[in-house]
């Protein structure tokens, strides 16, 4: 048994037995792992807000190999996030990236998708209201671009030709994002992009850390983008279990202001 110290995000936790909680962490230097953390339950002085959703810091637990649950020994806080939890648009959106974390990365040392997760929750948690739901589709965006299947946006994603940034374009999930004409027209499939989604696409998948420079959007092209990319994350990612953090984001309405003109 080693111990193991690590930066480290709560990405899921649940009760075990009567005294104890589950964390399933994103960690820098190990990916995602799961950490018992005995006693949580019956006092909160030992792990404090380590065991809340969305907390950040650095972790330290004891690894036993051969074993898929570790035991947490302490975790020092430094980002507690409360205003992901208190706010429905933000929480919905922070579950769907968490999930989308849990789901598609791996037990090893993956510092890019890690630090692209914490820029999107610290993102989304500095977003204005209006802003929300499009900081949360960033975010995912830029995760599954550092999974490793970021869309082809700015040059076809068949025949790699540049596509004008002024002219609309047919998206196509199968060949992994935006297509130029002639290709378009040989494949006959997918949904067709204004300049202005593609414009917006673009900025999301961008550097993202700054929640103002980001575009903001009505509800519903905020939910023609969730569309898009439900239906990538299916082509691409997705394996037979559903995706029920994301479709809860996806699904429920909220009252958002909407973006001033």
């Amino acid at each position: 048994m080693s111990l193991v110290v690590t930066d480290a995000v709560v990405l899921h936790a649940f009760d075990y037995l009567e005294s104890s909680r589950v964390l399933r962490l994103a960690t820098r230097e190990h990916g995602v792992q799961s950490v018992l953390a005995k006693g949580a339950r019956r006092s909160q002085k030992r792990f404090g807000g380590a065991v809340d959703l969305f907390a950040e810091g650095q972790a330290q637990y004891y690894a036993k190999a051969g074993r898929d649950l570790h035991t947490l020994a302490s975790m020092d806080v430094t980002r507690a996030r409360f205003g992901l939890a208190a706010d429905l648009e933000r929480f919905a959106a922070g579950a769907a990236l968490a999930e989308l974390v849990l789901r598609f990365a791996r037990d090893e040392s993956q510092p890019a998708w890690y630090d692209t997760l914490v820029q999107a929750l610290d993102t989304l948690a500095a977003a204005p209201p209006a802003g929300a739901r499009g900081a949360g589709i960033a975010g995912a965006w830029r995760v599954i671009a550092a999974l490793g299947f970021s869309p082809a946006v700015d040059h076809c994603a068949s025949c790699h030709d540049p596509i004008a940034e002024d002219r609309p374009s047919r998206f196509s999930h199968p060949a992994g994002g935006a297509l130029c004409d002639r290709c378009a027209r040989t494949s006959g499939a997918g949904r067709v992009l204004p300049a202005e989604a593609r414009a917006a696409l673009r900025a999301w998948l961008g550097d993202g850390s700054d929640a103002a420079a980001l575009p903001l959007v009505d509800a519903a092209t905020a939910r023609a983008h969730q569309r898009l990319l439900r239906e990538f994350l299916r082509e691409h990612l997705v394996d037979e279990r559903p995706l029920r953090a994301f479709e809860s984001w996806e699904s429920t309405r909220y009252d958002v202001p909407e973006p001033a003109s």
